[in-house]
């Protein structure tokens, strides 16, 4: 059993079977907490403390899924390419909003690690929650962060995002698509970005390009956080 685990097919058959189950439940039950990609992560846990395996047979696989993480984010600038007429119209609302997105992340995330006493490590490794993993990644590990709490902070961000986006869009009343698309990549990434492709074209789009401007805003701003006591 444990010489099965070890062979790197066995985490990519894991991770891809427990997200085809994910997504077969979500589109049987339809409700919001029946996500697709959270039932997928819970079942790789349950089956790695079930079975005992260690987290490291199991990222023998999963290692080469993450490899395409960055490929698959870059593949989204074709949606963005089909609205580029939209882009063009209102590229300055979208930059705005997209700096404002990064920064307000940031300060709230820093604001509330200096309320609840965190020390630098733990906050470096939370400020960039809100962009996609290998850029939160670098950001964490070139600031003094751990990078295995960034990537699960990460992917908690975008497991709420993509539940709470529907939610949130009715909420407040988000009628404009290309809003409600800049809102949910602005702070879920790539699994928001998800959603928002369920929700329609243009929201798909403006949500992958919220992707990559929060990414290089947040990198950016990430410069100062040395500066931060």
């Amino acid at each position: 059993m444990m010489e099965l685990t070890t062979s790197p097919f066995f985490g990519v058959t894991l991770t891809i079977l427990a997200y085809w189950i994910g997504m077969a439940i979500q589109k049987k039950v339809n409700r919001v907490i029946c996500n697709g990609m959270l039932i997928a992560v819970v079942l790789v846990i349950l089956t790695l403390v079930i079975f005992r395996i260690p987290y490291e047979n199991y990222y023998e696989g999963g290692s080469l899924i993450n490899l395409f993480l960055g490929p698959a984010t870059a593949c989204l600038a074709v949606s963005i390419y089909t609205k580029i007429d939209l882009l063009k119209k209102y590229w300055l609302p979208v930059v705005v909003g997209c700096s404002a997105g990064a920064a307000t992340s940031i300060s709230c995330v820093y604001g509330l690690c200096r309320l609840f006493g965190l020390d630098r490590e733990m906050t470096m490794s939370l400020l960039p929650k809100s962009v996609t993993t290998p850029i939160a990644a670098a950001v964490a590990e070139g600031h003094g962060g751990i990078v295995s709490v960034a990537v699960a902070a990460v992917c908690f961000t975008g497991i709420m995002g993509n539940l709470c986006a529907p939610l949130m869009i009715r909420l407040f009343r988000v009628r404009e698509p290309l809003a409600a698309g800049l809102g949910i990549g602005a702070c879920s990434h790539a699994m928001g970005t998800a959603k928002a492709l369920e929700l329609g074209e243009t929201e798909g789009a403006m949500s992958g390009l919220a992707i990559g401007l929060c990414g290089l805003i947040t990198s950016l701003l990430s410069l100062l956080f040395d500066l931060l006591p």
